[in-house]
């Protein structure tokens, strides 16, 4: 059973479920130590107080609000514990909503709320089948780690799941961010369907759908414990240097998906796209469009 990361109860309306939280993922990341290079021993971070210049023992170490560089204002945990809010004891939820109104972008860490005792069994069934059979979220406001959190409650197999949420004003705004305005052909966005068709999948358990990074750093470690050279790395493509054509590499793309997935990849139609060279044009515009585009090969 994964350690209980916090422990109170969901309330909505009159309802009570006693809950504790445990976490939903796993981290199967490799981890490594500061080491000093010379001798291999271990470098460790010190906590020391500046003014008496001394390494300080947890127990001496607290919280405090910095209001000017000269004051400093000691917070306890009890005193945050103990903060007049509805939140500080209950997963509070406010709302509830479908779940294709949420943006993802909001949806942070997932945790799974197991119900506590007896007691909690029938309330807690309660509100995962009201969920269920809804087809909506419960959106929730609670208090952890010395602030007020947003989250969203939905349903996993038997279990409720918390996601942590972002406020609305922890989103930035894009625009800024925004490419310049191009133009798009039926074609080149019938290309990119055609591509997303032969790419999609019903699941994540496919063998691709692993964490190679992971994978390549423990083949290095095994590699230096035995004292041989580890993998080399693959050679990076060489880049042309010119405007990739968007809808050859479309067409590109597809055959290729259509052959790793075991499909005759060798003659890729997206939908039926006529072929550029069918609709005819005068032969002098088309000389000349020729030239505008490719001026090195002019006579």
């Amino acid at each position: 059973m994964p350690r209980t990361i916090w422990s109170g109860a969901i309330s909505f309306g009159l309802v009570t479920v006693p809950i504790h939280v445990v976490s939903a993922t796993e981290d199967h990341s490799i981890h490594f130590h500061r080491v000093h290079l010379e001798d291999m021993a271990r470098v460790r971070t010190r906590k020391v107080c500046e003014l008496e210049d001394r390494e300080v023992a947890t127990s001496e170490i607290g919280k405090g609000y910095e209001i000017a560089r000269d004051q400093v204002v000691p917070i306890s945990d009890e005193e945050l514990r103990d903060l007049p809010l509805p939140t500080a004891k209950a997963i509070e939820i406010v709302a509830f909503m479908p779940w294709e109104a949420i943006d993802p972008i909001r949806i942070g860490d997932g945790y799974y709320l197991a119900p506590d005792g007896q007691v909690a069994a029938k309330p807690y069934k309660l509100l995962r089948q009201a969920l269920e059979r809804s087809s909506r979220v419960a959106v929730a406001r609670y208090a952890w780690s010395g602030r007020e959190r947003l989250g969203l409650l939905r349903v996993r197999g038997e279990a409720i799941v918390l996601h942590a949420m972002r406020w609305p004003d922890e989103i930035r705004d894009p625009s800024s961010l925004l490419p310049p305005p191009v133009e798009l052909t039926d074609e080149e966005i019938d290309g990119a369907l055609a591509l997303m068709d032969t790419m999609t999948r019903d699941d994540l358990d496919a063998p691709e759908f692993r964490d190679t990074y992971t994978e390549a750093v423990a083949e290095l470690i095994e590699a230096k414990r035995e004292h041989r050279q580890p993998p080399a790395a693959p050679e990076p493509a060489a880049e042309s240097g010119q405007l990739v054509d968007l809808m050859a590499a479309l067409t590109e793309s597809v055959s290729k998906a259509k052959q790793s997935r075991g499909e005759d990849g060798g003659h890729a139609d997206v939908h039926e796209m006529p072929k550029r060279t069918a609709k005819k044009q005068p032969a002098k515009k088309a000389a000349a469009k020729k030239t505008a585009r490719k001026p090195r090969k002019s006579a």
